[in-house]
């Protein structure tokens, strides 16, 4: 079976390393640096590095997709958010299935008609948050009737450095667009709308300690696909102080897309940040970093509360050298490309990941391949508060 990776950045990398062991796989990228980390002898592990084929492709060229992905049988789309959605419209066009980590503004669901007129399987959002946190409601949503749902998920260096204390696994430019987007929450069976980096809190978390946790627009399709839901939130997680200072950039207008003239040369405060920030904010090649995720299920089965909790904390592997946000994102994709690829989820349309759970096989074989990869959930079924 031939696969397609969309995308050779870090995350894009680690997937089409895992696949290859699997498929033959083939991956796509407008950067030749980033091709070539993927087949260096530095890139573990080595052996299926050198069975991964590369192509540089500039993939905002769509009307090209046609010809790039004729002989594939499933495509991965790893691309940068803001051409996230027009590639996996395309590629769903071409008639391809598909699972897709580009975490684009746009919902995903406009694209589910189109997908069952080509008779392909697209499942999206399929990373850790958004993706492990809507597989594991979409499951304990057919167990009982789920009333509260929260989830509180970060990536972190493992050595904090001042001023920001933060490390991107992806482009700045994605990681503002999260502090910018206003956040989207259920409250008491309303959708409402906060701005993002709001109603801070501090959380303890065993290895790591207290961090802070700030509102984001991580919900996405929940808010549509689980409407029953009264209460829902996702915060993002940060070592403290942060957020602070990402306010004051924001409120300084250093995140605004609006160009400004400086000596005869325009140029966006936004795009002159996320330059400044891209070599701040860039892990090095061997830096070690962690992801820390906890997701809270609350509700109510026969009249006895339930209350089921998952924890997770995942680092760098040293051994492979994948980062932890590639590895708890990544692998998650393949797991779904797996899925598609075993035929233990072969229904058509556009499907996050809540409406994969839900299927008992299709969660089982998703927890057993990460924990095969040392991505371990540990869950914690406790009395209701």
């Amino acid at each position: 079976m031939n696969i397609a990776v969309l995308g050779a950045g870090m995350v894009g990398r680690a997937i089409a390393l895992d696949l290859a062991s699997s498929f033959d796989v083939t991956s796509f990228d407008v950067s030749e640096q980033n091709l070539q980390l993927l087949q260096s002898k530095n890139s573990s592990p080595a052996e299926r590095a050198g069975k991964i084929r590369t192509q540089k492709a500039n993939l905002q060229e769509y009307n090209r997709y046609e010809s790039w992905l004729s002989h594939f049988d499933i495509v991965v789309t790893a691309v940068p958010g803001f051409m996230g959605f027009e590639t996996l419209k395309t590629v769903v066009n071409c008639g391809k299935n598909v699972c897709d980590i580009s975490f684009f503004p746009e919902d995903a669901l406009q694209l589910d008609t189109l997908a069952k007129e080509r008779n392909v399987t697209v499942i999206t959002d399929v990373g850790v948050a958004p993706g492990m946190s809507n597989l594991f409601l979409g499951r304990h949503n057919e167990e009982f009737t789920v009333t509260n749902f929260e989830c509180y998920v970060g990536g972190l260096p493992k050595v904090r450095k001042k001023p920001f204390e933060y490390k991107a696994p992806f482009s700045p430019v994605d990681v503002i667009e999260e502090y910018k987007r206003p956040a989207r929450l259920k409250e008491n069976g309303r959708i409402v709308t906060k701005p993002a980096l709001t109603e801070r809190e501090y959380i303890a978390f065993d290895e790591v300690g207290t961090l802070e946790a700030f509102n984001t627009d991580g919900l996405r399709s929940l808010l549509f696909t689980m409407p029953h839901i009264p209460n829902m939130k996702e915060k993002t997680l940060r070592y403290p102080g942060h957020v602070e200072l990402i306010i004051a950039l924001k409120l300084a207008g250093f995140f605004d897309e609006t160009e400004i003239e400086i000596n005869g040369t325009k140029i966006s405060p936004l795009k002159f940040s996320s330059k400044i920030l891209f070599n701040d904010w860039r892990a090095g090649p061997d830096e070690e970093e962690l992801t820390v995720m906890k997701v809270i299920i609350e509700g109510d089965r026969s009249g006895v509360s339930r209350r089921v909790e998952y924890n997770m904390l995942d680092r760098y592997d040293a051994k492979t050298k994948i980062s932890s946000m590639s590895r708890t994102t990544g692998y998650t994709c393949t797991a779904a490309v797996q899925l598609i690829a075993k035929k233990l989820f072969e229904e058509r349309g556009v499907f996050p990941p809540e409406l994969v759970g839900k299927h008992g096989d299709c969660f089982d074989f998703v927890i057993e391949y990460l924990k095969e990869r040392g991505v371990i959930w540990r869950r914690n079924q406790l009395p209701a508060n």
